[in-house]
């Protein structure tokens, strides 16, 4: 069994210290973050990562983040920043952006998947933070789920998948901002997205920096394709029932779509849907799981990986789920909503 330790009102400083030498003495911790919960270990220790890829379930040759406390530890395991990579750290860390840099190899090998680079971020999250300065560790932590299921937004949907697979949980309460964190590579000057998070396009654009999205945001990674960022390949986000994206765009014609599709199928149908449309969508039968209103995309963020998590225990023979606009923090959302219906789009 698992210890549980609760921070969701104050840190404890004796707990903090029994929660480090976990850390320190090459175990697992689950902790919250920011944007979701992550499985930690130290970022150093081969076989302490080892444990992580065994908890989840999780392909070797997808690399982990490593989450730092301070700007020393930047250096120390990182090559130098240039200059769009230290305008992107002073605006946006402590925060939800990783950045794709240059490993000086004194991390954990199976860290980065074999690559020469390595993802880093500085979380936003005071027991994420004291959790790596009592260790005095890089963290290495991927979300908080097995392979291929939603993210961990609340240590309530992850404890029974991860109980015995960890040696301890950090309860810190419902994450702020429910999908991990933006991912990025600058080559030649240019900011490339590889997956999308809170910190958008359009965020990074108003720096004055060039920006583009990776090609894979949208689209699958091929077998073979190697990939610097986690989420770019492998079954990502999905529940088992299967799941089908309604565009953004073609939102306003759900009805007309659902009512075909029922009959036509003749099925059992669920929908993730908007407040706006779930008395229409309750109207011809469908169960209804609402997702928020579609001008509170933060708010979408927040609850999506819950309310995916949620779809199996209907018993849905399929559920469809409402797509948001591609902008800001709804080009994240989107892009998982696109994994998670594994790229079934109606």
């Amino acid at each position: 069994m698992s210890i549980v330790y609760d921070f969701k009102e104050n840190i404890k400083k004796d707990e903090l210290e029994n929660i480090a030498h976990v850390i320190n003495d090459g175990g697992l911790v689950v902790f919250p973050t920011e944007t979701v919960y992550g499985i930690g270990a130290d970022a150093t220790n081969s076989e302490a990562v080892k444990k992580i890829f065994l908890a989840k379930g999780r392909p070797q040759d997808n690399p982990l983040i490593v989450h730092i406390s301070n700007l020393e530890m930047l250096d120390k395991y990182t090559y130098g920043i240039n200059s769009v990579e230290k305008k992107l750290i002073d605006a946006f860390w402590p925060g939800p952006l990783t950045i794709i840099l240059k490993s000086k190899n004194n991390l954990s090998n199976n860290v980065t998947a074999g690559l020469d680079t390595v993802g880093i971020r500085m979380p936003d999250n005071d027991i994420a933070l004291n959790i790596i300065e009592v260790s005095q560790k890089p963290i290495a932590a991927p979300s908080a789920n097995i392979s291929g299921k939603p993210s961990g937004t609340k240590i309530e949907d992850i404890f029974d998948e991860l109980n015995n697979r960890v040696d301890a949980f950090v309860d810190g309460g419902d994450t702020d901002i429910g999908i991990e964190s933006t991912v990025v590579k600058v080559d030649n000057g240019v900011v490339n997205i590889l997956r999308p998070g809170k910190i958008s396009l359009e965020d990074i654009k108003a720096l004055g920096l060039n920006v583009k999205l990776d090609r894979h945001v949208f689209e699958d990674v091929k077998d073979g394709e190697k990939v610097e960022s986690p989420g770019m390949k492998h079954r990502h986000y999905a529940p088992k029932t299967k799941a089908i994206l309604v565009e953004y765009d073609k939102s306003d014609k759900m009805l007309d779509k659902i009512k075909s599709y029922q009959a036509k199928n003749k099925i059992s149908i669920g929908a993730i849907c908007y407040k706006e449309h779930e008395n229409e969508l309750k109207n011809i039968g469908i169960k209804t799981i609402v997702m928020g209103s579609r001008d509170d995309l933060l708010g979408i963020s927040r609850n999506i990986f819950s309310l995916i998590r949620g779809i199996d225990k209907y018993n849905f023979d399929v559920c469809l789920i409402e797509g948001v606009k591609k902008e800001y923090i709804g080009t994240a959302i989107m892009n998982r909503l696109i994994r998670a219906c594994g790229y079934n789009i109606l």
